[in-house]
């Protein structure tokens, strides 16, 4: 077995293992919680279809006639690390404590999760020197990024089911979304962005400006319709308090929306790979 076969697996093994203690626990109705099963499911599924690729070679056939293995396989490994070791911090704070025995030892197990994505990247990256020609170079992975802000705003969304105006700002974080999965796909799939019958470019920079005036309407609206009214508790601990968890969305609003905002910049200036219309 190659290092990379036995990175994958103990990729694998560990994030299994780290499923099994999280579903023990006990199940939740809570978001995070839930996030956390998904990427511990997600992250060693999608490192099994690619070794069972590689090991009967057809990663050869599939850069041969519809992608780039190497950039697929490299942005895969970044968005496992981003979710991973995301999930492990998330899970850490909700889950921890000085009496939580079984909560430490989920949270060290997702922070090893974490730390194998991260090894494989630095491989690949600084190690192997692999070049990414979309998933793994700036423009792609700017967009998985701005897909994973967008889920951790999905997970965070709480106290707006009475309030029109926020649920206008749950519709605007939900437009942009579907179609970030789509972008990417595309890029990666070199035949069926060539059998398309527009300007992809185009597009991309047409879905940027909706984008960015969506966020930009949510950045104004959430924090006056949601904390109007509303002020921080007097004990409001991150983990459990649910004050704190709708400034999240407000503060992963304009993390998103710097991200777009630079997005769209790259694309019209086409600096740093990103492709000018």
């Amino acid at each position: 077995m190659s290092g990379r076969g036995g990175l994958h697996m103990a990729q694998i093994v560990l994030c299994l293992v780290t499923f099994v203690l999280g579903m023990f626990r006990g199940g939740s109705s809570h978001t995070y919680w839930i996030y956390a099963m998904f990427t511990w499911a997600f992250c060693p599924i999608m490192t099994l279809i690619i070794s069972v690729i590689e090991m009967f070679g057809l990663d050869v056939v599939l850069n041969m006639f519809c992608m780039d293995w190497g950039d697929f396989t490299t942005g895969m490994a970044m968005s496992s690390s981003l979710m991973t070791v995301s999930v492990a911090i998330t899970y850490a704070n909700f889950y921890a404590c000085l009496k939580c025995l079984y909560g430490w030892i989920v949270s060290v197990f997702a922070f090893l999760c974490g730390f194998l994505y991260v090894l494989e990247v630095v491989k690949d990256k600084f190690l192997d020197k692999k070049k990414g020609s979309y998933l793994a170079a700036l423009p792609g992975f700017w967009k998985v990024l701005e897909a994973f802000v967008s889920c951790m705003i999905f997970v965070s969304l709480t106290g707006y089911r009475d309030k029109p105006a926020l649920i206008f700002c749950v519709i605007a974080y939900i437009i942009p979304f579907p179609i970030l999965p789509l972008i990417i796909a595309t890029n990666i799939l070199k035949k069926l962005k060539k059998c398309l019958p527009f300007n992809l470019d185009r597009f991309v920079f047409v879905f940027l400006v909706i984008s960015v005036v969506l966020y930009i309407f949510t950045a104004i609206m959430w924090p006056i319709f949601m904390f109007r009214h509303n002020p921080r508790p007097s004990d409001c601990p991150p983990s459990f308090c649910i004050w704190a968890i709708q400034f999240m969305v407000a503060f992963f609003t304009y993390v998103n929306l710097i991200l777009f905002s630079l997005d769209l910049i790259f694309t019209l200036l086409g600096i740093c790979d990103f492709k000018r219309t």
